[in-house]
């Protein structure tokens, strides 16, 4: 079942590489801060916090987990250092365990809600349209039809390079060019994906307008464009966060979450830092499902987010 279904041996091959930098910054930290202890103390316990936050959990999840360790190291009274990892683990495990998250199986679309029109937003350099083609062709391979909208017509080379994208998986791309209205693009492509009774329609978006309140009404405009059409559209709004940027897509979330109703996230370039510990804050922190996280250059390097999968990986001792 490869991309969608049960996590596959491939895909925690590629989690476990995608996290390898994150993984060992945060047991070489460990590492020196057990150094010599065999008890969990409030020393080791304030090294843990310093830890958390380096490795971009962010302050009030690092907090949250602190916390659950402190009650349960007064429980048991006694908790060996050689312990503490797996302790954590499960911590992060039974704290990520109380957002809501969509089905792990895979992507499904409901039939009453056909085409589903995706809106993706985000910051430009966060891997937006890499992540549209990506989504694009495991949505192909999965079976359904699918159409992309170019409605990112500020950036330079933006429309060219989802229209690459488009002929490399073999889905169509509606476009007006660069430097033209995005809600006119958004239009024509809910229109064109409703005629041809296409199943996803995926809308790319602006990355930055010159203010926030531009940014909004930009959004908002698209939004009821394609209401024309559908009147329930966009059924989603993903953001896509750049998780190589640590706090800094902390920051982006705050600032997109407050422009328009976001409803999934897709977190991506993870390989290329050891800052993985944003996804445990941002999905802890914005109660908003992490859907993909990306691990990898290959298409199928953007994984449906498994948490606990990810935590395994995060925590897993690099020989």
């Amino acid at each position: 079942m490869g991309l969608f279904g049960f996590f596959s041996k491939e895909q925690k091959e590629s989690l476990d590489k995608g996290l390898e930098k994150s993984s060992k910054g945060f047991f070489s930290m460990l590492t020196k801060a057990v150094a010599g202890k065999s008890q969990v103390d409030e020393e080791v316990l304030d090294e843990l916090e310093n830890i958390l936050i380096a490795s971009d959990v962010g302050a009030a999840t690092t907090i949250k987990v602190i916390r659950s360790i402190e009650e349960r190291v007064k429980r048991d009274k006694y908790v060996s250092t050689s312990e503490l990892d797996s302790i954590i683990r499960d911590e992060i495990k039974a704290l990520l365990a109380k957002n809501p998250q969509d089905t792990l199986d895979g992507f499904r679309i409901p039939e009453n809600k056909r085409p589903y029109v995706l809106m993706v937003v985000g910051v430009n350099g966060v891997g937006k349209t890499t992540t549209i083609g990506k989504l694009a062709a495991q949505f192909k391979k999965q079976g359904y039809s699918v159409v992309i909208g170019a409605a990112d017509t500020f950036r330079a080379a933006a429309v060219d390079q989802i229209k690459l994208w488009g002929e490399r998986v073999g889905v169509p791309v509606i476009d007006h060019g660069m430097n033209t209205d995005p809600s006119a693009v958004a239009f024509d492509a809910v229109k064109k994906g409703t005629e041809m009774g296409a199943d996803i329609i995926i809308i790319d978006t602006a990355g930055r307008l010159h203010t926030k309140v531009n940014l909004m009404n930009e959004l908002a405009k698209i939004k009821r464009v394609q209401q024309k059409f559908i009147p329930d559209a966009p059924h989603e709004v993903m953001l896509v966060l750049d998780g190589s940027t640590g706090q800094n897509a902390f920051l982006q979330a705050v600032e997109f979450t407050k422009a328009t109703e976001v409803n999934s996230l897709a977190i991506t370039k993870l390989d290329g830092s050891a800052k993985g510990g944003v996804v445990i804050g941002i999905s802890d922190q914005f109660k908003i499902p992490v859907k993909y996280i990306g691990v990898g250059e290959k298409i199928e390097d953007l994984q449906i987010f498994n948490r606990d999968e990810f935590v395994d990986s995060f925590f897993k001792k690099q020989n």
